[in-house]
């Protein structure tokens, strides 16, 4: 469950009075989602999203996210809005924690993923790029190669508790990364992070985008092949070349890919299954006992990885 701060009913009220959005007639929390916590807030007017950034984001950080949201939001692409107060406040404190209000994004996120979901994701995910373009804010990637090898160091002594020899097969995959990363694709403030957890769709259209919480600068096609890693492959770990294709494709005709953008697409796709292998690997390592959030299972990216380790080329995510 993720509230890993509980709000009194006083505490909510007096943190929702500087809003002027009505008087507060329920509230619940959320349980999806690993990183804050997070509230349905429902008023006499409308519903809300109430979140409180626990220890995992940094305090910093947080005015980059916040305004990234504004700036999307303002280019026509349906993102929770953060809500000032009367006095034009976005970033308060409840209960120890940064904390903001956001506006209710109507949608649910897909459980199952048809190839229409990875179609219409393909276009927003590169409007969302051209959008950022504009925006001046700028953020590191922490989970960049760098940030790999420190993941790497820190799980190399209990790696194949998971799977024999994965501390040596992660070594030598990142070593290879490491030596070909690209260094001078397109890039500018992306996502990061855009799971189907993340993408709302009403029917068969998509209704919005969230979590902004692993925005970073970085290239637009390491953004594609995180999504390609993210929904195209079956339950049982087989690559769908059809979602790919309609993924990219769909991309292709808002933002054209560079050859140079296409021809690292298999790098790229790789290096994001490392990058979520080993988050994942640390936090099932290092998972403390009777926690409410049950980590997810690292053995998932460890296939996808070598997957594109065998990839000849981008056709093979059928790119023509």
């Amino acid at each position: 469950m993720a509230v890993y701060t509980e709000v009194t009913d006083e505490d909510l009220a007096r943190f929702m009075q500087p809003y002027g959005l009505g008087r507060v007639v329920a509230s619940k929390g959320i349980a999806e989602g690993v990183e804050n916590s997070n509230y349905l807030i429902q008023t006499e007017d409308a519903n809300f999203i109430l979140t409180l950034y626990e220890k995992r984001v940094r305090r910093d950080d947080l005015p980059f996210f916040l305004t990234l949201m504004q700036h999307v939001a303002a280019a026509g692409i349906d993102v929770p809005q953060p809500l000032p107060t009367r006095d034009g406040l976005v970033l308060r404190e409840l209960n120890g924690r940064p904390a903001a209000l956001f506006s209710f994004l109507e949608g649910l996120w897909p459980r199952r993923i048809h190839p229409w979901h990875c179609q219409a994701l393909g276009g927003t995910l590169a409007k969302l790029h051209l959008a950022t373009q504009s925006y001046t804010g700028r953020r590191a990637n922490d989970l960049s190669v760098a940030g790999w090898r420190r993941l790497a160091e820190a799980t190399h002594e209990r790696a194949d508790e998971v799977a024999p020899g994965l501390a040596a097969e992660i070594a030598a995959d990142l070593g290879e990364l490491a030596r070909d990363w690209p260094l001078d694709l397109p890039a500018g403030v992306i996502h990061a992070d855009l799971f189907p957890d993340n993408v709302f769709f009403l029917d068969e259209r998509l209704s919005g985008l969230i979590d902004f919480y692993f925005a970073c600068t970085d290239f637009y096609a390491y953004d594609l092949a995180i999504c390609l890693n993210a929904w195209c492959f079956e339950p049982d770990r087989a690559f769908n070349v059809t979602k790919a294709q309609l993924l990219i494709q769909s991309y292709r005709a808002v933002r054209p890919l560079s050859d140079a953008e296409l021809a690292a697409l298999p790098l790229l796709a790789r290096g994001a299954a490392l990058r979520f292998l080993l988050t994942r690997l640390f936090d099932w390592l290092n998972h403390p006992p009777g926690a409410f959030v049950q980590p997810k299972d690292p053995k998932e990216y460890l296939a996808k990885l070598r997957f594109h380790r065998a990839v000849r080329g981008p056709a093979d995510y059928g790119v023509q």
